[in-house]
């Protein structure tokens, strides 16, 4: 049974399989998350990438982590995270400083603007989830969560 992308995009032949159909149902559902995300984020001037970031150091707390440990925490793969990282010191969100154990080691961490920034996107973006996702029951959630985390390994 095919289903209602292939409508959606005007695709006027089937899909070549199942694997290409699932592959672009997810590619398409991220990408209308990721649209609703960016209106909420828009007002505040800053990006899913920034937002990720801050998230990131949020949880890290006062210690702070390195640009690799950032990066390897980062839900989509920046290339660059210093290049964003040098943006987010300028806009006053964060603060870099060498570490004094190593001082190879630059350290990061969220400034009080960047916290205050953060904990304002909380209720926004929460409801923003609920919009696109409050609709499908936890059974149904959790089913998808295992599906996604299987096509990750």
């Amino acid at each position: 049974m095919a289903g209602k992308l292939q409508a959606e995009i005007a695709q006027s032949k089937p899909f070549e399989s199942i694997e290409a159909e699932a592959m672009l149902n997810i590619a398409k559902t991220a990408d209308v998350i990721a649209q609703s995300m960016d209106a909420v984020l828009k007002p505040y001037g800053i990006s899913q990438t920034q937002y990720n970031v801050l998230r990131i150091l949020r949880g890290a707390g006062s210690d702070g982590l390195s640009c690799r440990q950032i990066g390897e925490r980062m839900i989509a793969h920046d290339p660059d995270v210093t290049r964003l990282l040098d943006r987010m010191e300028k806009a006053t969100l964060i603060t870099r400083d060498r570490a004094t154990t190593d001082r190879r080691v630059v350290v990061t961490k969220i400034t009080a603007t960047g916290l205050k920034l953060i904990d304002q996107l909380d209720k926004p973006l929460d409801a923003s989830l609920h919009e696109s996702l409050g609709h499908i029951n936890k059974k149904k959630l959790a089913t998808l969560i295992d599906l996604l985390e299987l096509i990750r390994k």
